[in-house]
This record gives structure tokens, C-alpha cells and sequence, in this order.
């Protein structure tokens, strides 16, 4: 039996600032040209002071392995595991009780503790049916908790009024740029940012369970199948600015006011809300299937292959758009809209590694031996699928008046050629931009009583289309790596002394992996007109073939 515990101190001391020198945003190239910003984020000149969190982490676990019989083994084992809620040194934490309240709560505690009960219970076995020591089964689950740590709370906390003063604007007139929107925003004392967590979050915790059968097929060869699965359940969900126009429920989706941009935002107090719920979950299961060869005496060969798939509702934990493919502000009021591929989902993925040691001639002596040996390959092979994205509109199309109003996204179409909605290795259209429509009214009377009077029936720009997160799929990766060894050893000096050459072939074949068109990924602009760069690919996964030679010296 084992049992062990441990205590953690942490000291985080952080000094930062945030958009030092103004970001501005346009909602189209036109309005950019005309000089018509839409919004502007800047922080206000203050003081800025260093903030010191701090946190302490308990935790006290008990485990025992239990010879059931002689081929099969079962492990328990219980985990305890609690963190006191984050704290700063000189008080200067600051939370929205409410994300409507016109004043924030200062000082501790920032939220209730979700802690406190965190048991955490795990079970594995080890199995040989067989009593040969060829093959076993193993399986294990767990329950492992993700403790809130400063990590989550660092960015609501250093860019919050007043202990830090973020000046935003979405009501900016024509002509304001730049210097009479900065005028606008310092002078205002409702268009700081706040931040917001739930006060009382409920317990983070994620299950794992795995089952793999490994058999050893020959004497050389081995092969390992297996199922990984887990669960998350009560993540953390972050949404970039809450503080936006809320719409209402409709038969046709959510509709927001008409004209656009004419409802009242959710807390005229503030200008920007950075908001952390405990809402989110995940579910991931994967097939892996691993097979390793013995070649001869001198050659491994490896392979892999996953099968996987990632569903959650939001897959960053510190901010919104933690990854470039992100929806930075999702819907947090309608969490199963947010449901779909996470931001990091690779559905299969196929690696293939080699070593050989290429052995010295048994003729070869003298000059030609050093020469000829000591002499070693290897390369690496990887193909996978791509990573998901969302296309949508440029700019405010629902009218929701957030500073970060990425939220819209168009109608996905049926028919003829849009089962998959993508052109693959097509850097120029990648998105099938013929697939998706503006958003319209299904019947006349709708659209008189809720859509926009400034736009003719059928089109509903107020109405968010019904393209789900995460629905197209950007390009997949092909990569061989090759590398060419010398080996040296000089007994002279000691018997493990090398000197080693190397020389390393990235991207071999030159293969040109392009990247999702992230940067083009708005099929429509603000009022509804097609873009016509729509799914152009500017960038790259890879670099172009790369080589490079060193000298490595090993003892």
C-alpha cells in the first residue's frame, strides 16, 4: 500500500498591460476607407501596478495493488484533492457579482470554493489470459479534477476597472479615427472593461477510462490496439465580451432587434465583460492502433494510427480564442449551439518511424572502416486530417454591439456538391462559398413583424444563420523528416565518447501543407454582400523543405 500527500505554495507575479496604443476595428474594407470605425479598445493612461496571486494547493492520496490471481493484477486507488480560491496581495481583485451590476465587487473573495469535496477515485487492471507472458490486457479509469487555477483568472483580473483602466467603443461617429476616438473613450466612465465568474462554480472535473489489448505476434513484431475515452464535465467556458444585445428565441433560431444595432446592450455600465462560466463540457474517444517491428539486427520500423474525435462546447480555458480557429465570444446563453468539433480536433492521424543502423563491412579495415561505419538512417512520416473552423460575416451583422462581435454565422445550404462545403486543394476557394446564403424569413409575415425594414424581403440579416460551430474541415498535413547519422567513437578518450555528424532533411518532399483560411474565412461582410477573397489560404502549416548538418558530441 502506498499513501503520500502534498503541499503546494503559489507565487504568481505578474506585470501587464493591454492594448497599449489602441486597437481599432471596421466593420468592412469600404467603412475602413471611408473612415467609419466601428469600435475602438485602449487602455487609458494610469497607473499600472504589479499584481501578486496567490493560491494553495492540498492534496493526500492511498493506492494498493491486489494480486487477484497470478496472471491478474488490480490497482485502487483514492485521491483527495483542494485548492483555496486565488487570492492578490494587496486586495486588488475585482468580479461582477451580476453581469448587469453597475459596480464591481472588490477585493476577496473572487468566487465560493468548488474544491472542497474533490475525491477522486481510480481503478486499473493488468490482465494475461494466457499465462505466457505474450499478451495482456489492461484497462484503467479515473476521475482527475482541474482545479481553478491563476492561470484562469490572470486576464479578467489584470485588465479590470479600476485597478486597470480599458476604455471601449462601439458607438463611434464617422470621422473618428483616430485621435477623436481616443478623445471619446477616455472621456467616458462607463466603457471599461469588467470581468465576470461565476461566484458559484461547480466542481471541474474530467474521467478518463482506456482498454488496450497488446500481443506480442512474433518474436519481433508487436501489435497494441486500444480505446481512450474521457469526459469533461463543468469546464470552463470564456466568452471574450458578454456585454452584447440579446435576442430573443424564435421557431427560426435567435433573432436579434430590428433595425439592427437599435436594443440596449446587457450593462450600459460597462464597456467590454470578460466573462468565465463553469458551463462547459467535453467528450473525446479515440481507437489507437500501434504495431513495432524488429528488421534483422540493425532496422526498427514503428507505426501508428489514431482515430479520434473531440465534441465540446468551448475548447479555450484562458480566453475565448485561445486557438487561431476559435469563435473568441461564443453564445453563452445557448450553450448546444456552441456544440461541435473542438478547436483542436484531429480526426485521423498516421505516424510512421524508422531507425537503421547501418553495420560496418566485414572487409572493411582501417580508413575504410571508419568510413564506412557507424553510419545510421531514420525518418519520421506523418499524415493527418485537418483542424475545423466556422466561416461567418465580417463585422456586427446581428447588431449584438460587442467589441468582439464574431458571433454570426450564415446558412448552411443543401443540394448538389455541398455534402462536404469545402474545395480540397484549392488555395484560392477553399471554402464552397456557393453552399452558404444570409440568413432569410421563411414567410412574409415574419419578416414584417421581426426582420430589418432596411433590407427587402426575404433577407433577415437580424436572424443568426443555422451553421453549426466547427462544420468544415481545413486542409490535412503530409510530412516526411529524414535524417542521416554518422557515428564516432573515440575509445581513446572514454568508451562512451562520440562524435556524431548529422544531417537532417525536414519536409523532404516539399510538400506544400497549407493552413485553414483563417484570415479569409467571412463568406459575408456586415450587410449581407458576398466577400469576394472568401476562403483564400495565405499561409502555411509547414516551412518548405528544410536542411540542416551539426556536429552533436556525446558522452
Amino acid at each position: 500500500m502506498k499513501i503520500g500527500m502534498n503541499v503546494e505554495r503559489i507565487r504568481d507575479n505578474i506585470l501587464a498591460i493591454s492594448n497599449p496604443g489602441g486597437e481599432f476595428s471596421f466593420s468592412s474594407l469600404s467603412n475602413f476607407l471611408s473612415n467609419q470605425p466601428f469600435s475602438l479598445s485602449a487602455a487609458i493612461p494610469s497607473a499600472i501596478s504589479e499584481r501578486g496571486f496567490r493560491q494553495t494547493i492540498v492534496g493526500a492520496y492511498i493506492q494498493d495493488d491486489w494480486r487477484w490471481r497470478p496472471n491478474l493484477t488490480v490497482n485502487l486507488g483514492l485521491r483527495y484533492e483542494a485548492a483555496t480560491v486565488p487570492t492578490e496581495v494587496q486586495g486588488k481583485l475585482t468580479v461582477l457579482r451580476h453581469p448587469t451590476d453597475a459596480q464591481p465587487h472588490l477585493g476577496d473573495p473572487l468566487f465560493s470554493n468548488p474544491t472542497l469535496r474533490n475525491f477522486e477515485p481510480r481503478v486499473g487492471l493488468s490482465w494475461d489470459p494466457f499465462g505466457d507472458g505474450k499478451t495482456s490486457l489492461t484497462a484503467g479509469f479515473g476521475m482527475f479534477d482541474v482545479l481553478p487555477l491563476p492561470y484562469l483568472i490572470q486576464f479578467n483580473e489584470l485588465f479590470s476597472a479600476p485597478f486597470f483602466e480599458l476604455g471601449n467603443s462601439t458607438s463611434l461617429p464617422p470621422g473618428s479615427f483616430p485621435k477623436e476616438a481616443f478623445s471619446i473613450v477616455a472621456a467616458s466612465t462607463s466603457g471599461f472593461r469588467y470581468g465576470y465568474f461565476d461566484p458559484n462554480p461547480k466542481r471541474n472535473y474530467v474521467m478518463q477510462w482506456n482498454l488496450t489489448l497488446a500481443r506480442d505476434l512474433t518474436r519481433d513484431v508487436s501489435l497494441r490496439v486500444g480505446y481512450v475515452g474521457s469526459r469533461g464535465v463543468h469546464q470552463i467556458f470564456r466568452v471574450e465580451d458578454a456585454d452584447i444585445v440579446l435576442p430573443k428565441l424564435t421557431t427560426q433560431g435567435y433573432l436579434w432587434p430590428s433595425p439592427v444595432g437599435s436594443g440596449p446592450r446587457l450593462n450600459e455600465n460597462a464597456g467590454l465583460v470578460n466573462q468565465g462560466l463553469w458551463q462547459g463540457n467535453s467528450f473525446y474517444d479515440a481507437l489507437q492502433v500501434k504495431v513495432k517491428a524488429k528488421v534483422g539486427k540493425e532496422a526498427e520500423i514503428e507505426g501508428s494510427y489514431t482515430w479520434g474525435k473531440t465534441i465540446d462546447t468551448s475548447s479555450g480555458s484562458m480566453v475565448g480564442d485561445e486557438y487561431s480557429n476559435s469563435i473568441s465570444s461564443p453564445l453563452w446563453f445557448a450553450t448546444k449551439l456552441n456544440r461541435g468539433l473542438a478547436d483542436f480536433n484531429v480526426a485521423h492521424n498516421v505516424e510512421v518511424n524508422f531507425t537503421w543502423e547501418l553495420s560496418t563491412p566485414k572487409w572493411a579495415h582501417g580508413f575504410q572502416g571508419w568510413f564506412l561505419g557507424g553510419w545510421q538512417l531514420g525518418g519520421v512520416f506523418e499524415a493527418s486530417t485537418g483542424v475545423p473552423f466556422t466561416p461567418g460575416f465580417g463585422g456586427d451583422a446581428l447588431g449584438v454591439k460587442s467589441t468582439d462581435p464574431n458571433i454570426d454565422v450564415p446558412n448552411l445550404l443543401g443540394g448538389s456538391g455541398c455534402a462536404s462545403p469545402v474545395n480540397p486543394g484549392n488555395p484560392n476557394h477553399y471554402i464552397k462559398t456557393q453552399c452558404f446564403a444570409v440568413p432569410t424569413a421563411p414567410t412574409q409575415s415574419f419578416y414584417n413583424a421581426n426582420c430589418d425594414p432596411m433590407f427587402a424581403f426575404p433577407t433577415c440579416l437580424n436572424l443568426r444563420g443555422n451553421l453549426g460551430r466547427n462544420t468544415l474541415i481545413g486542409p490535412g498535413l503530409l510530412s516526411l523528416d529524414f535524417s542521416v547519422f554518422k557515428n564516432n567513437p573515440i575509445k581513446r578518450i572514454s568508451d562512451t565518447f562520440n562524435i556524431q555528424f548529422r544531417s537532417e532533411f525536414f519536409n523532404v518532399l516539399n510538400h506544400t501543407n497549407f493552413a485553414p483560411p483563417l484570415d479569409n474565412r467571412n463568406i459575408f461582410d456586415s450587410a449581407g454582400n458576398p466577400i469576394g477573397n472568401a476562403g483564400l489560404i495565405t499561409s502555411t502549416q509547414t516551412s518548405s523543405r528544410q536542411i540542416q548538418f551539426a556536429i552533436k558530441i556525446i558522452w
